[in-house]
């Protein structure tokens, strides 16, 4: 049992609140490197819950952690038209990853191991059409629940498939029209997919973040919104099909709109957890000048790569091009950022002097004897 909240939640509980939680705002970690997949949400919310069992270091997690990156983006690396398909990679990529996670946090051993893969893989799911609702961050709370309950049961000796990705109806082949399960092992252990994570500094969709910088960026001109004629965006096709919401009416849909993301970029000049909320989704100014905004899409742009143009009422005219959006790999957020970004988040649901602590205690992890002191301080 672990603490939420000023409640107490089992194991498995734990694991779904934790996970959606991690992932409801749209603000947890992105890797763009082919595979589109937030990983800490499942990866960390069923580590933590696991850690109530018993007692685990600060190393214990940062080796399950860095083990579940590898293990996640190289199967989707396999699975090359997984996203493609419709499926929503944090939970079906979530879960695989958490699975191993957890496996690796109670040291099973190799049959074991393979066994939860086995277990989680087999519950692996998620649908992209759920974008906008509850159930997308659903999505990462149920993987984190599904490799907590595998791993535990492969400790216990259920087993599954030897083959659960590779396997001629495994995971890669199904999952995807095109495999190429040799990926997933591929210079293992010497390139690490994790050091080209992606963090977020905006509260929306990760191919929403170039247009976002662009639009910001386009503030400095001192146009105001009543003088908009138009606000135009270019961007990679992924983020129209991704984010192609016209008319958001809710905080959740809005954070899957274009349209809505260049107006509050401007308005507001940052798309933070204010920007993504219910009233601001139906905001009479934002509503205006999402009407104002055009969108169109360059196949050559990469889907971190934006480009914005205003043109005034007077005609005057002014563009911005961003070949990185800020927080990813090749635009890194800095140490100073993250951290604003964390105490944004933790100070008014713990208040800043356990925030201060978490925050002392998060920057020494590979020093902390036992994970569960994490969980004290946030319960």
């Amino acid at each position: 049992m672990i603490a939420q909240g000023g409640k107490k939640l089992g194991m498995l509980e734990a694991a779904l609140v934790n996970g959606q939680m991690g992932h409801v705002l749209d603000f947890d970690d992105t890797h763009m490197e082919g595979v589109v997949l937030h990983t800490s949400s499942p990866v960390l919310a069923a580590c933590l819950s696991a850690a109530s069992s018993g007692t685990f270091s600060g190393k214990d997690l940062i080796t399950a952690y860095a083990l579940a990156f590898e293990a996640g983006v190289r199967t989707g690396k396999a699975a090359p038209t997984h996203h493609d398909g419709g499926w929503h990679l944090t939970g079906t990529l979530g879960t695989i990853a958490a699975g191993v996670a957890v496996a690796r946090l109670l040291g099973l051993d190799e049959k074991q191991m393979t066994h939860a893969l086995g277990v989680a893989t087999t519950q692996a799911a998620g649908m992209q059409q759920n974008r906008g609702t509850m159930s997308k961050s659903f999505h990462a709370g149920r993987a984190a629940m599904s490799a907590v309950l595998a791993a535990f049961l492969a400790r216990e000796g259920f087993d599954s498939s030897d083959e659960i990705l590779e396997g001629r109806r495994g995971f890669v082949r199904i999952f995807s029209t095109r495999s190429n399960p040799d990926v997933i092992l591929d210079k293992l252990g010497s390139d690490w997919h994790i050091v080209r994570n992606g963090y977020k500094p905006y509260a929306c969709g990760i191919v929403l973040h170039p247009a976002i910088d662009a639009v910001i960026d386009l503030r400095k001109h001192n146009i105001a919104p009543e003088q908009v004629a138009e606000l135009k965006v270019i961007v990679n096709p992924a983020t129209v099909r991704i984010t192609g919401v016209e008319d958001p009416q809710t905080g959740l849909q809005s954070k899957f709109s274009i349209y809505h993301s260049a107006a509050v970029a401007f308005l507001d000049g940052n798309a933070g957890l204010p920007q993504y909320s219910d009233q601001r989704a139906t905001a009479p100014e934002v509503v205006a000048l999402r009407k104002k905004v055009r969108v169109g899409t360059d196949d050559s742009f990469r889907r971190d790569e934006a480009h914005a143009e205003i043109v005034s009422t007077d005609g005057q005219r002014f563009e911005v091009h961003v070949d990185h959006a800020s927080g990813t790999a090749d635009n890194p957020m800095s140490d100073a950022a993250m951290e604003a970004k964390f105490r944004l988040n933790a100070e008014p649901v713990v208040g800043k002097d356990t925030a201060d602590k978490l925050v002392q205690t998060i920057w020494t992890l590979d020093a902390l004897k036992d994970v569960r002191d994490i969980l004290k301080l946030a319960s």
